[in-house]
């Protein structure tokens, strides 16, 4: 399903620029997709639910989630090759290449911390004794997971959520190192384009 989403958003926009922006759109389509079967299957989920499918098995799971990550890792090399080849370009080309840019990149983003919530809820009720403290007294459903994700992607560390599993804290360091490496991405992303609205 990804990869038809990935190839129908690929096919328009590579016949303009087959080289740089058809992989890199068809990414999107694929993340696009992927966020939106998250958002609409996962986040009702209430407790039970959450833990249900976070101990469901599924053997191509941990292989799928590291593809995922895999791509979004070398969705930067593509956004810097399209970033780069604005540069020469004036008027809609160049906002084309900037613009889509930038969507990628929040795009990847938004895909990291939304595998990391799923590990984390895998984590938590594969376990001895979770290993995440919610400050709740019902067990937590998938947002609660997701609130942990993206409050780590964003602000490199965790809020009200101590962690206690050291499965869990060496999944939220590899999940830091990877949120920092975007953080700079979407930083020299923004200087790059002020810069480049300032010519």
């Amino acid at each position: 399903m990804m990869g038809a989403a990935a190839a129908c958003g690929a096919i328009p926009v590579g016949l303009y620029d087959a080289a740089v922006l058809g992989p890199l759109v068809g990414w999107d389509c694929a993340a696009l997709f992927y966020l939106a079967w998250a958002r609409s299957r996962l986040w009702p989920l209430n407790p039970d639910e959450t833990a249900r499918f976070a101990l469901r098995a599924d053997s191509n799971r941990g292989l799928r989630d590291s593809l995922l990550l895999f791509a979004c890792l070398a969705s930067l090399l593509a956004i810097g090759v399209v970033l780069i080849r604005a540069k020469p370009l004036d008027g809609f080309p160049e906002q084309l290449h900037i613009a889509l840019g930038i969507v990628s990149v929040l795009f990847s983003w938004a895909v990291i911390h939304t595998v990391f919530a799923g590990r984390y809820a895998r984590l938590y009720y594969t376990g001895t004794d979770g290993g995440v403290r919610f400050n709740r007294q019902s067990p937590p459903r998938y947002t609660d997971f997701a609130y942990l994700a993206f409050t780590l992607g964003m602000t490199f560390q965790v809020s009200d959520t101590p962690l206690s599993s050291p499965a869990i804290r060496r999944t939220a360091l590899r999940h830091a190192l990877l949120s920092y490496l975007f953080g700079a991405v979407i930083i020299a992303s923004t200087v790059n384009l002020i810069a480049g609205l300032a010519r």
